[in-house]
């Protein structure tokens, strides 16, 4: 399989499959981007001293003189990192990436990064591959890399691992608004997992009020930080609570995960958003994140 791989990109001049020799160079390229790419890096990062297999999909590479420029990582999710900006080889770098995916079939549930990248993908595909449920083609990209204009709320925190009938709930209602279907698939699945990870990775940050009716408290705001490499923390997840809405708890929560991320994990933090969100929107701004870039995501 290895062999047809390869085969099938070099016959698209620059593109191969890569290796665990070819990570150092890999996240050279990312490095050029270290907020468009870091969901891939968060990958390859991974992969470093264990190998690309645990990194869970395959690394494919187009170089120009011998040069590796650009690179694409295929698992669960697709992510181009294209950071060239010269048009020629932007456009046979994305050649080379869609070759191997037609060859390969659909197998992610999405393709996300930085939008001219992920479009240029898909307007190669979307002939070839099955009707995406949905093109978000405009996601603003924000960063902040100083503290928060916002006085952070004392009462978020890292979320502890006992509470996962807590958290896992709020989780769940978040990726159901955002994206229109349950995650849960049942004790031990997938998402289930990510959530627990994170929460262990200290990476997943919550506020639980306590009243008469639940003693034990219920999440009211929740982010993770889903990817944290390069040097950047990508937070993930932002939620309030229905009933809580309002209440300006988006503004003061970020700033308080800002301020612990910037503190303890990543000086740069950064967050994509629908650009149809306006009140998430002015809510980052109020924070102090400010647009960088524009990410695209092709949900399946």
């Amino acid at each position: 399989m290895v062999q047809r791989r390869a085969a099938l990109l070099d016959n698209r001049a620059g593109g191969r499959v890569l290796s665990d020799i070819d990570l150092e160079g890999a996240l050279a390229v990312c490095s050029r981007d270290a907020v468009g790419s870091v969901l891939a890096t968060a990958r390859l990062e991974q992969a470093v001293g264990r190998g690309l297999r645990s990194a869970g999909g395959s690394l494919w590479g187009y170089e120009q003189d011998g040069e590796l420029v650009a690179i694409c990582f295929a698992g669960a999710n697709m992510v181009p990192v294209v950071p060239v900006d010269e048009s020629r080889t932007v456009s046979r770098a994305l050649d080379a990436f869609a070759g191997l995916a037609r060859a390969q079939g659909r197998r992610c549930s999405s393709i996300v990064g930085p939008a001219d990248a992920v479009l240029g993908m898909w307007s190669r595909l979307r002939q070839f591959w099955p009707a995406a449920r949905e093109v978000r083609d405009d996601q603003p990209s924000m960063v902040i890399e100083h503290a928060p204009l916002v006085t952070p709320d004392p009462r978020v925190r890292r979320s502890n691992p006992e509470e996962f009938d807590l958290v896992l709930p709020a989780c769940v209602r978040m990726f159901t608004e955002e994206v229109g279907y349950s995650p849960v698939s049942g004790p031990g699945g997938p998402y289930e997992t990510r959530v627990r990870n994170l929460m262990a990775q200290g990476r997943s940050f919550v506020r639980v009020d306590k009243s008469p009716e639940r003693p034990r408290g219920h999440v009211v705001f929740k982010a993770e930080l889903g990817a944290v490499a390069g040097g950047v923390a990508q937070v993930q997840g932002v939620w309030v609570s229905p009933d809580r809405r309002g209440e300006r708890l988006s503004e003061t929560g970020m700033a308080a995960v800002v301020q612990a991320s910037r503190s303890e994990v990543a000086p740069l933090v950064s967050l994509y958003v629908n650009n149809y969100n306006a009140r998430a929107l002015a809510a980052y701004r109020a924070v102090g994140f400010r647009q960088v870039g524009t990410y695209a995501t092709v949900l399946f």
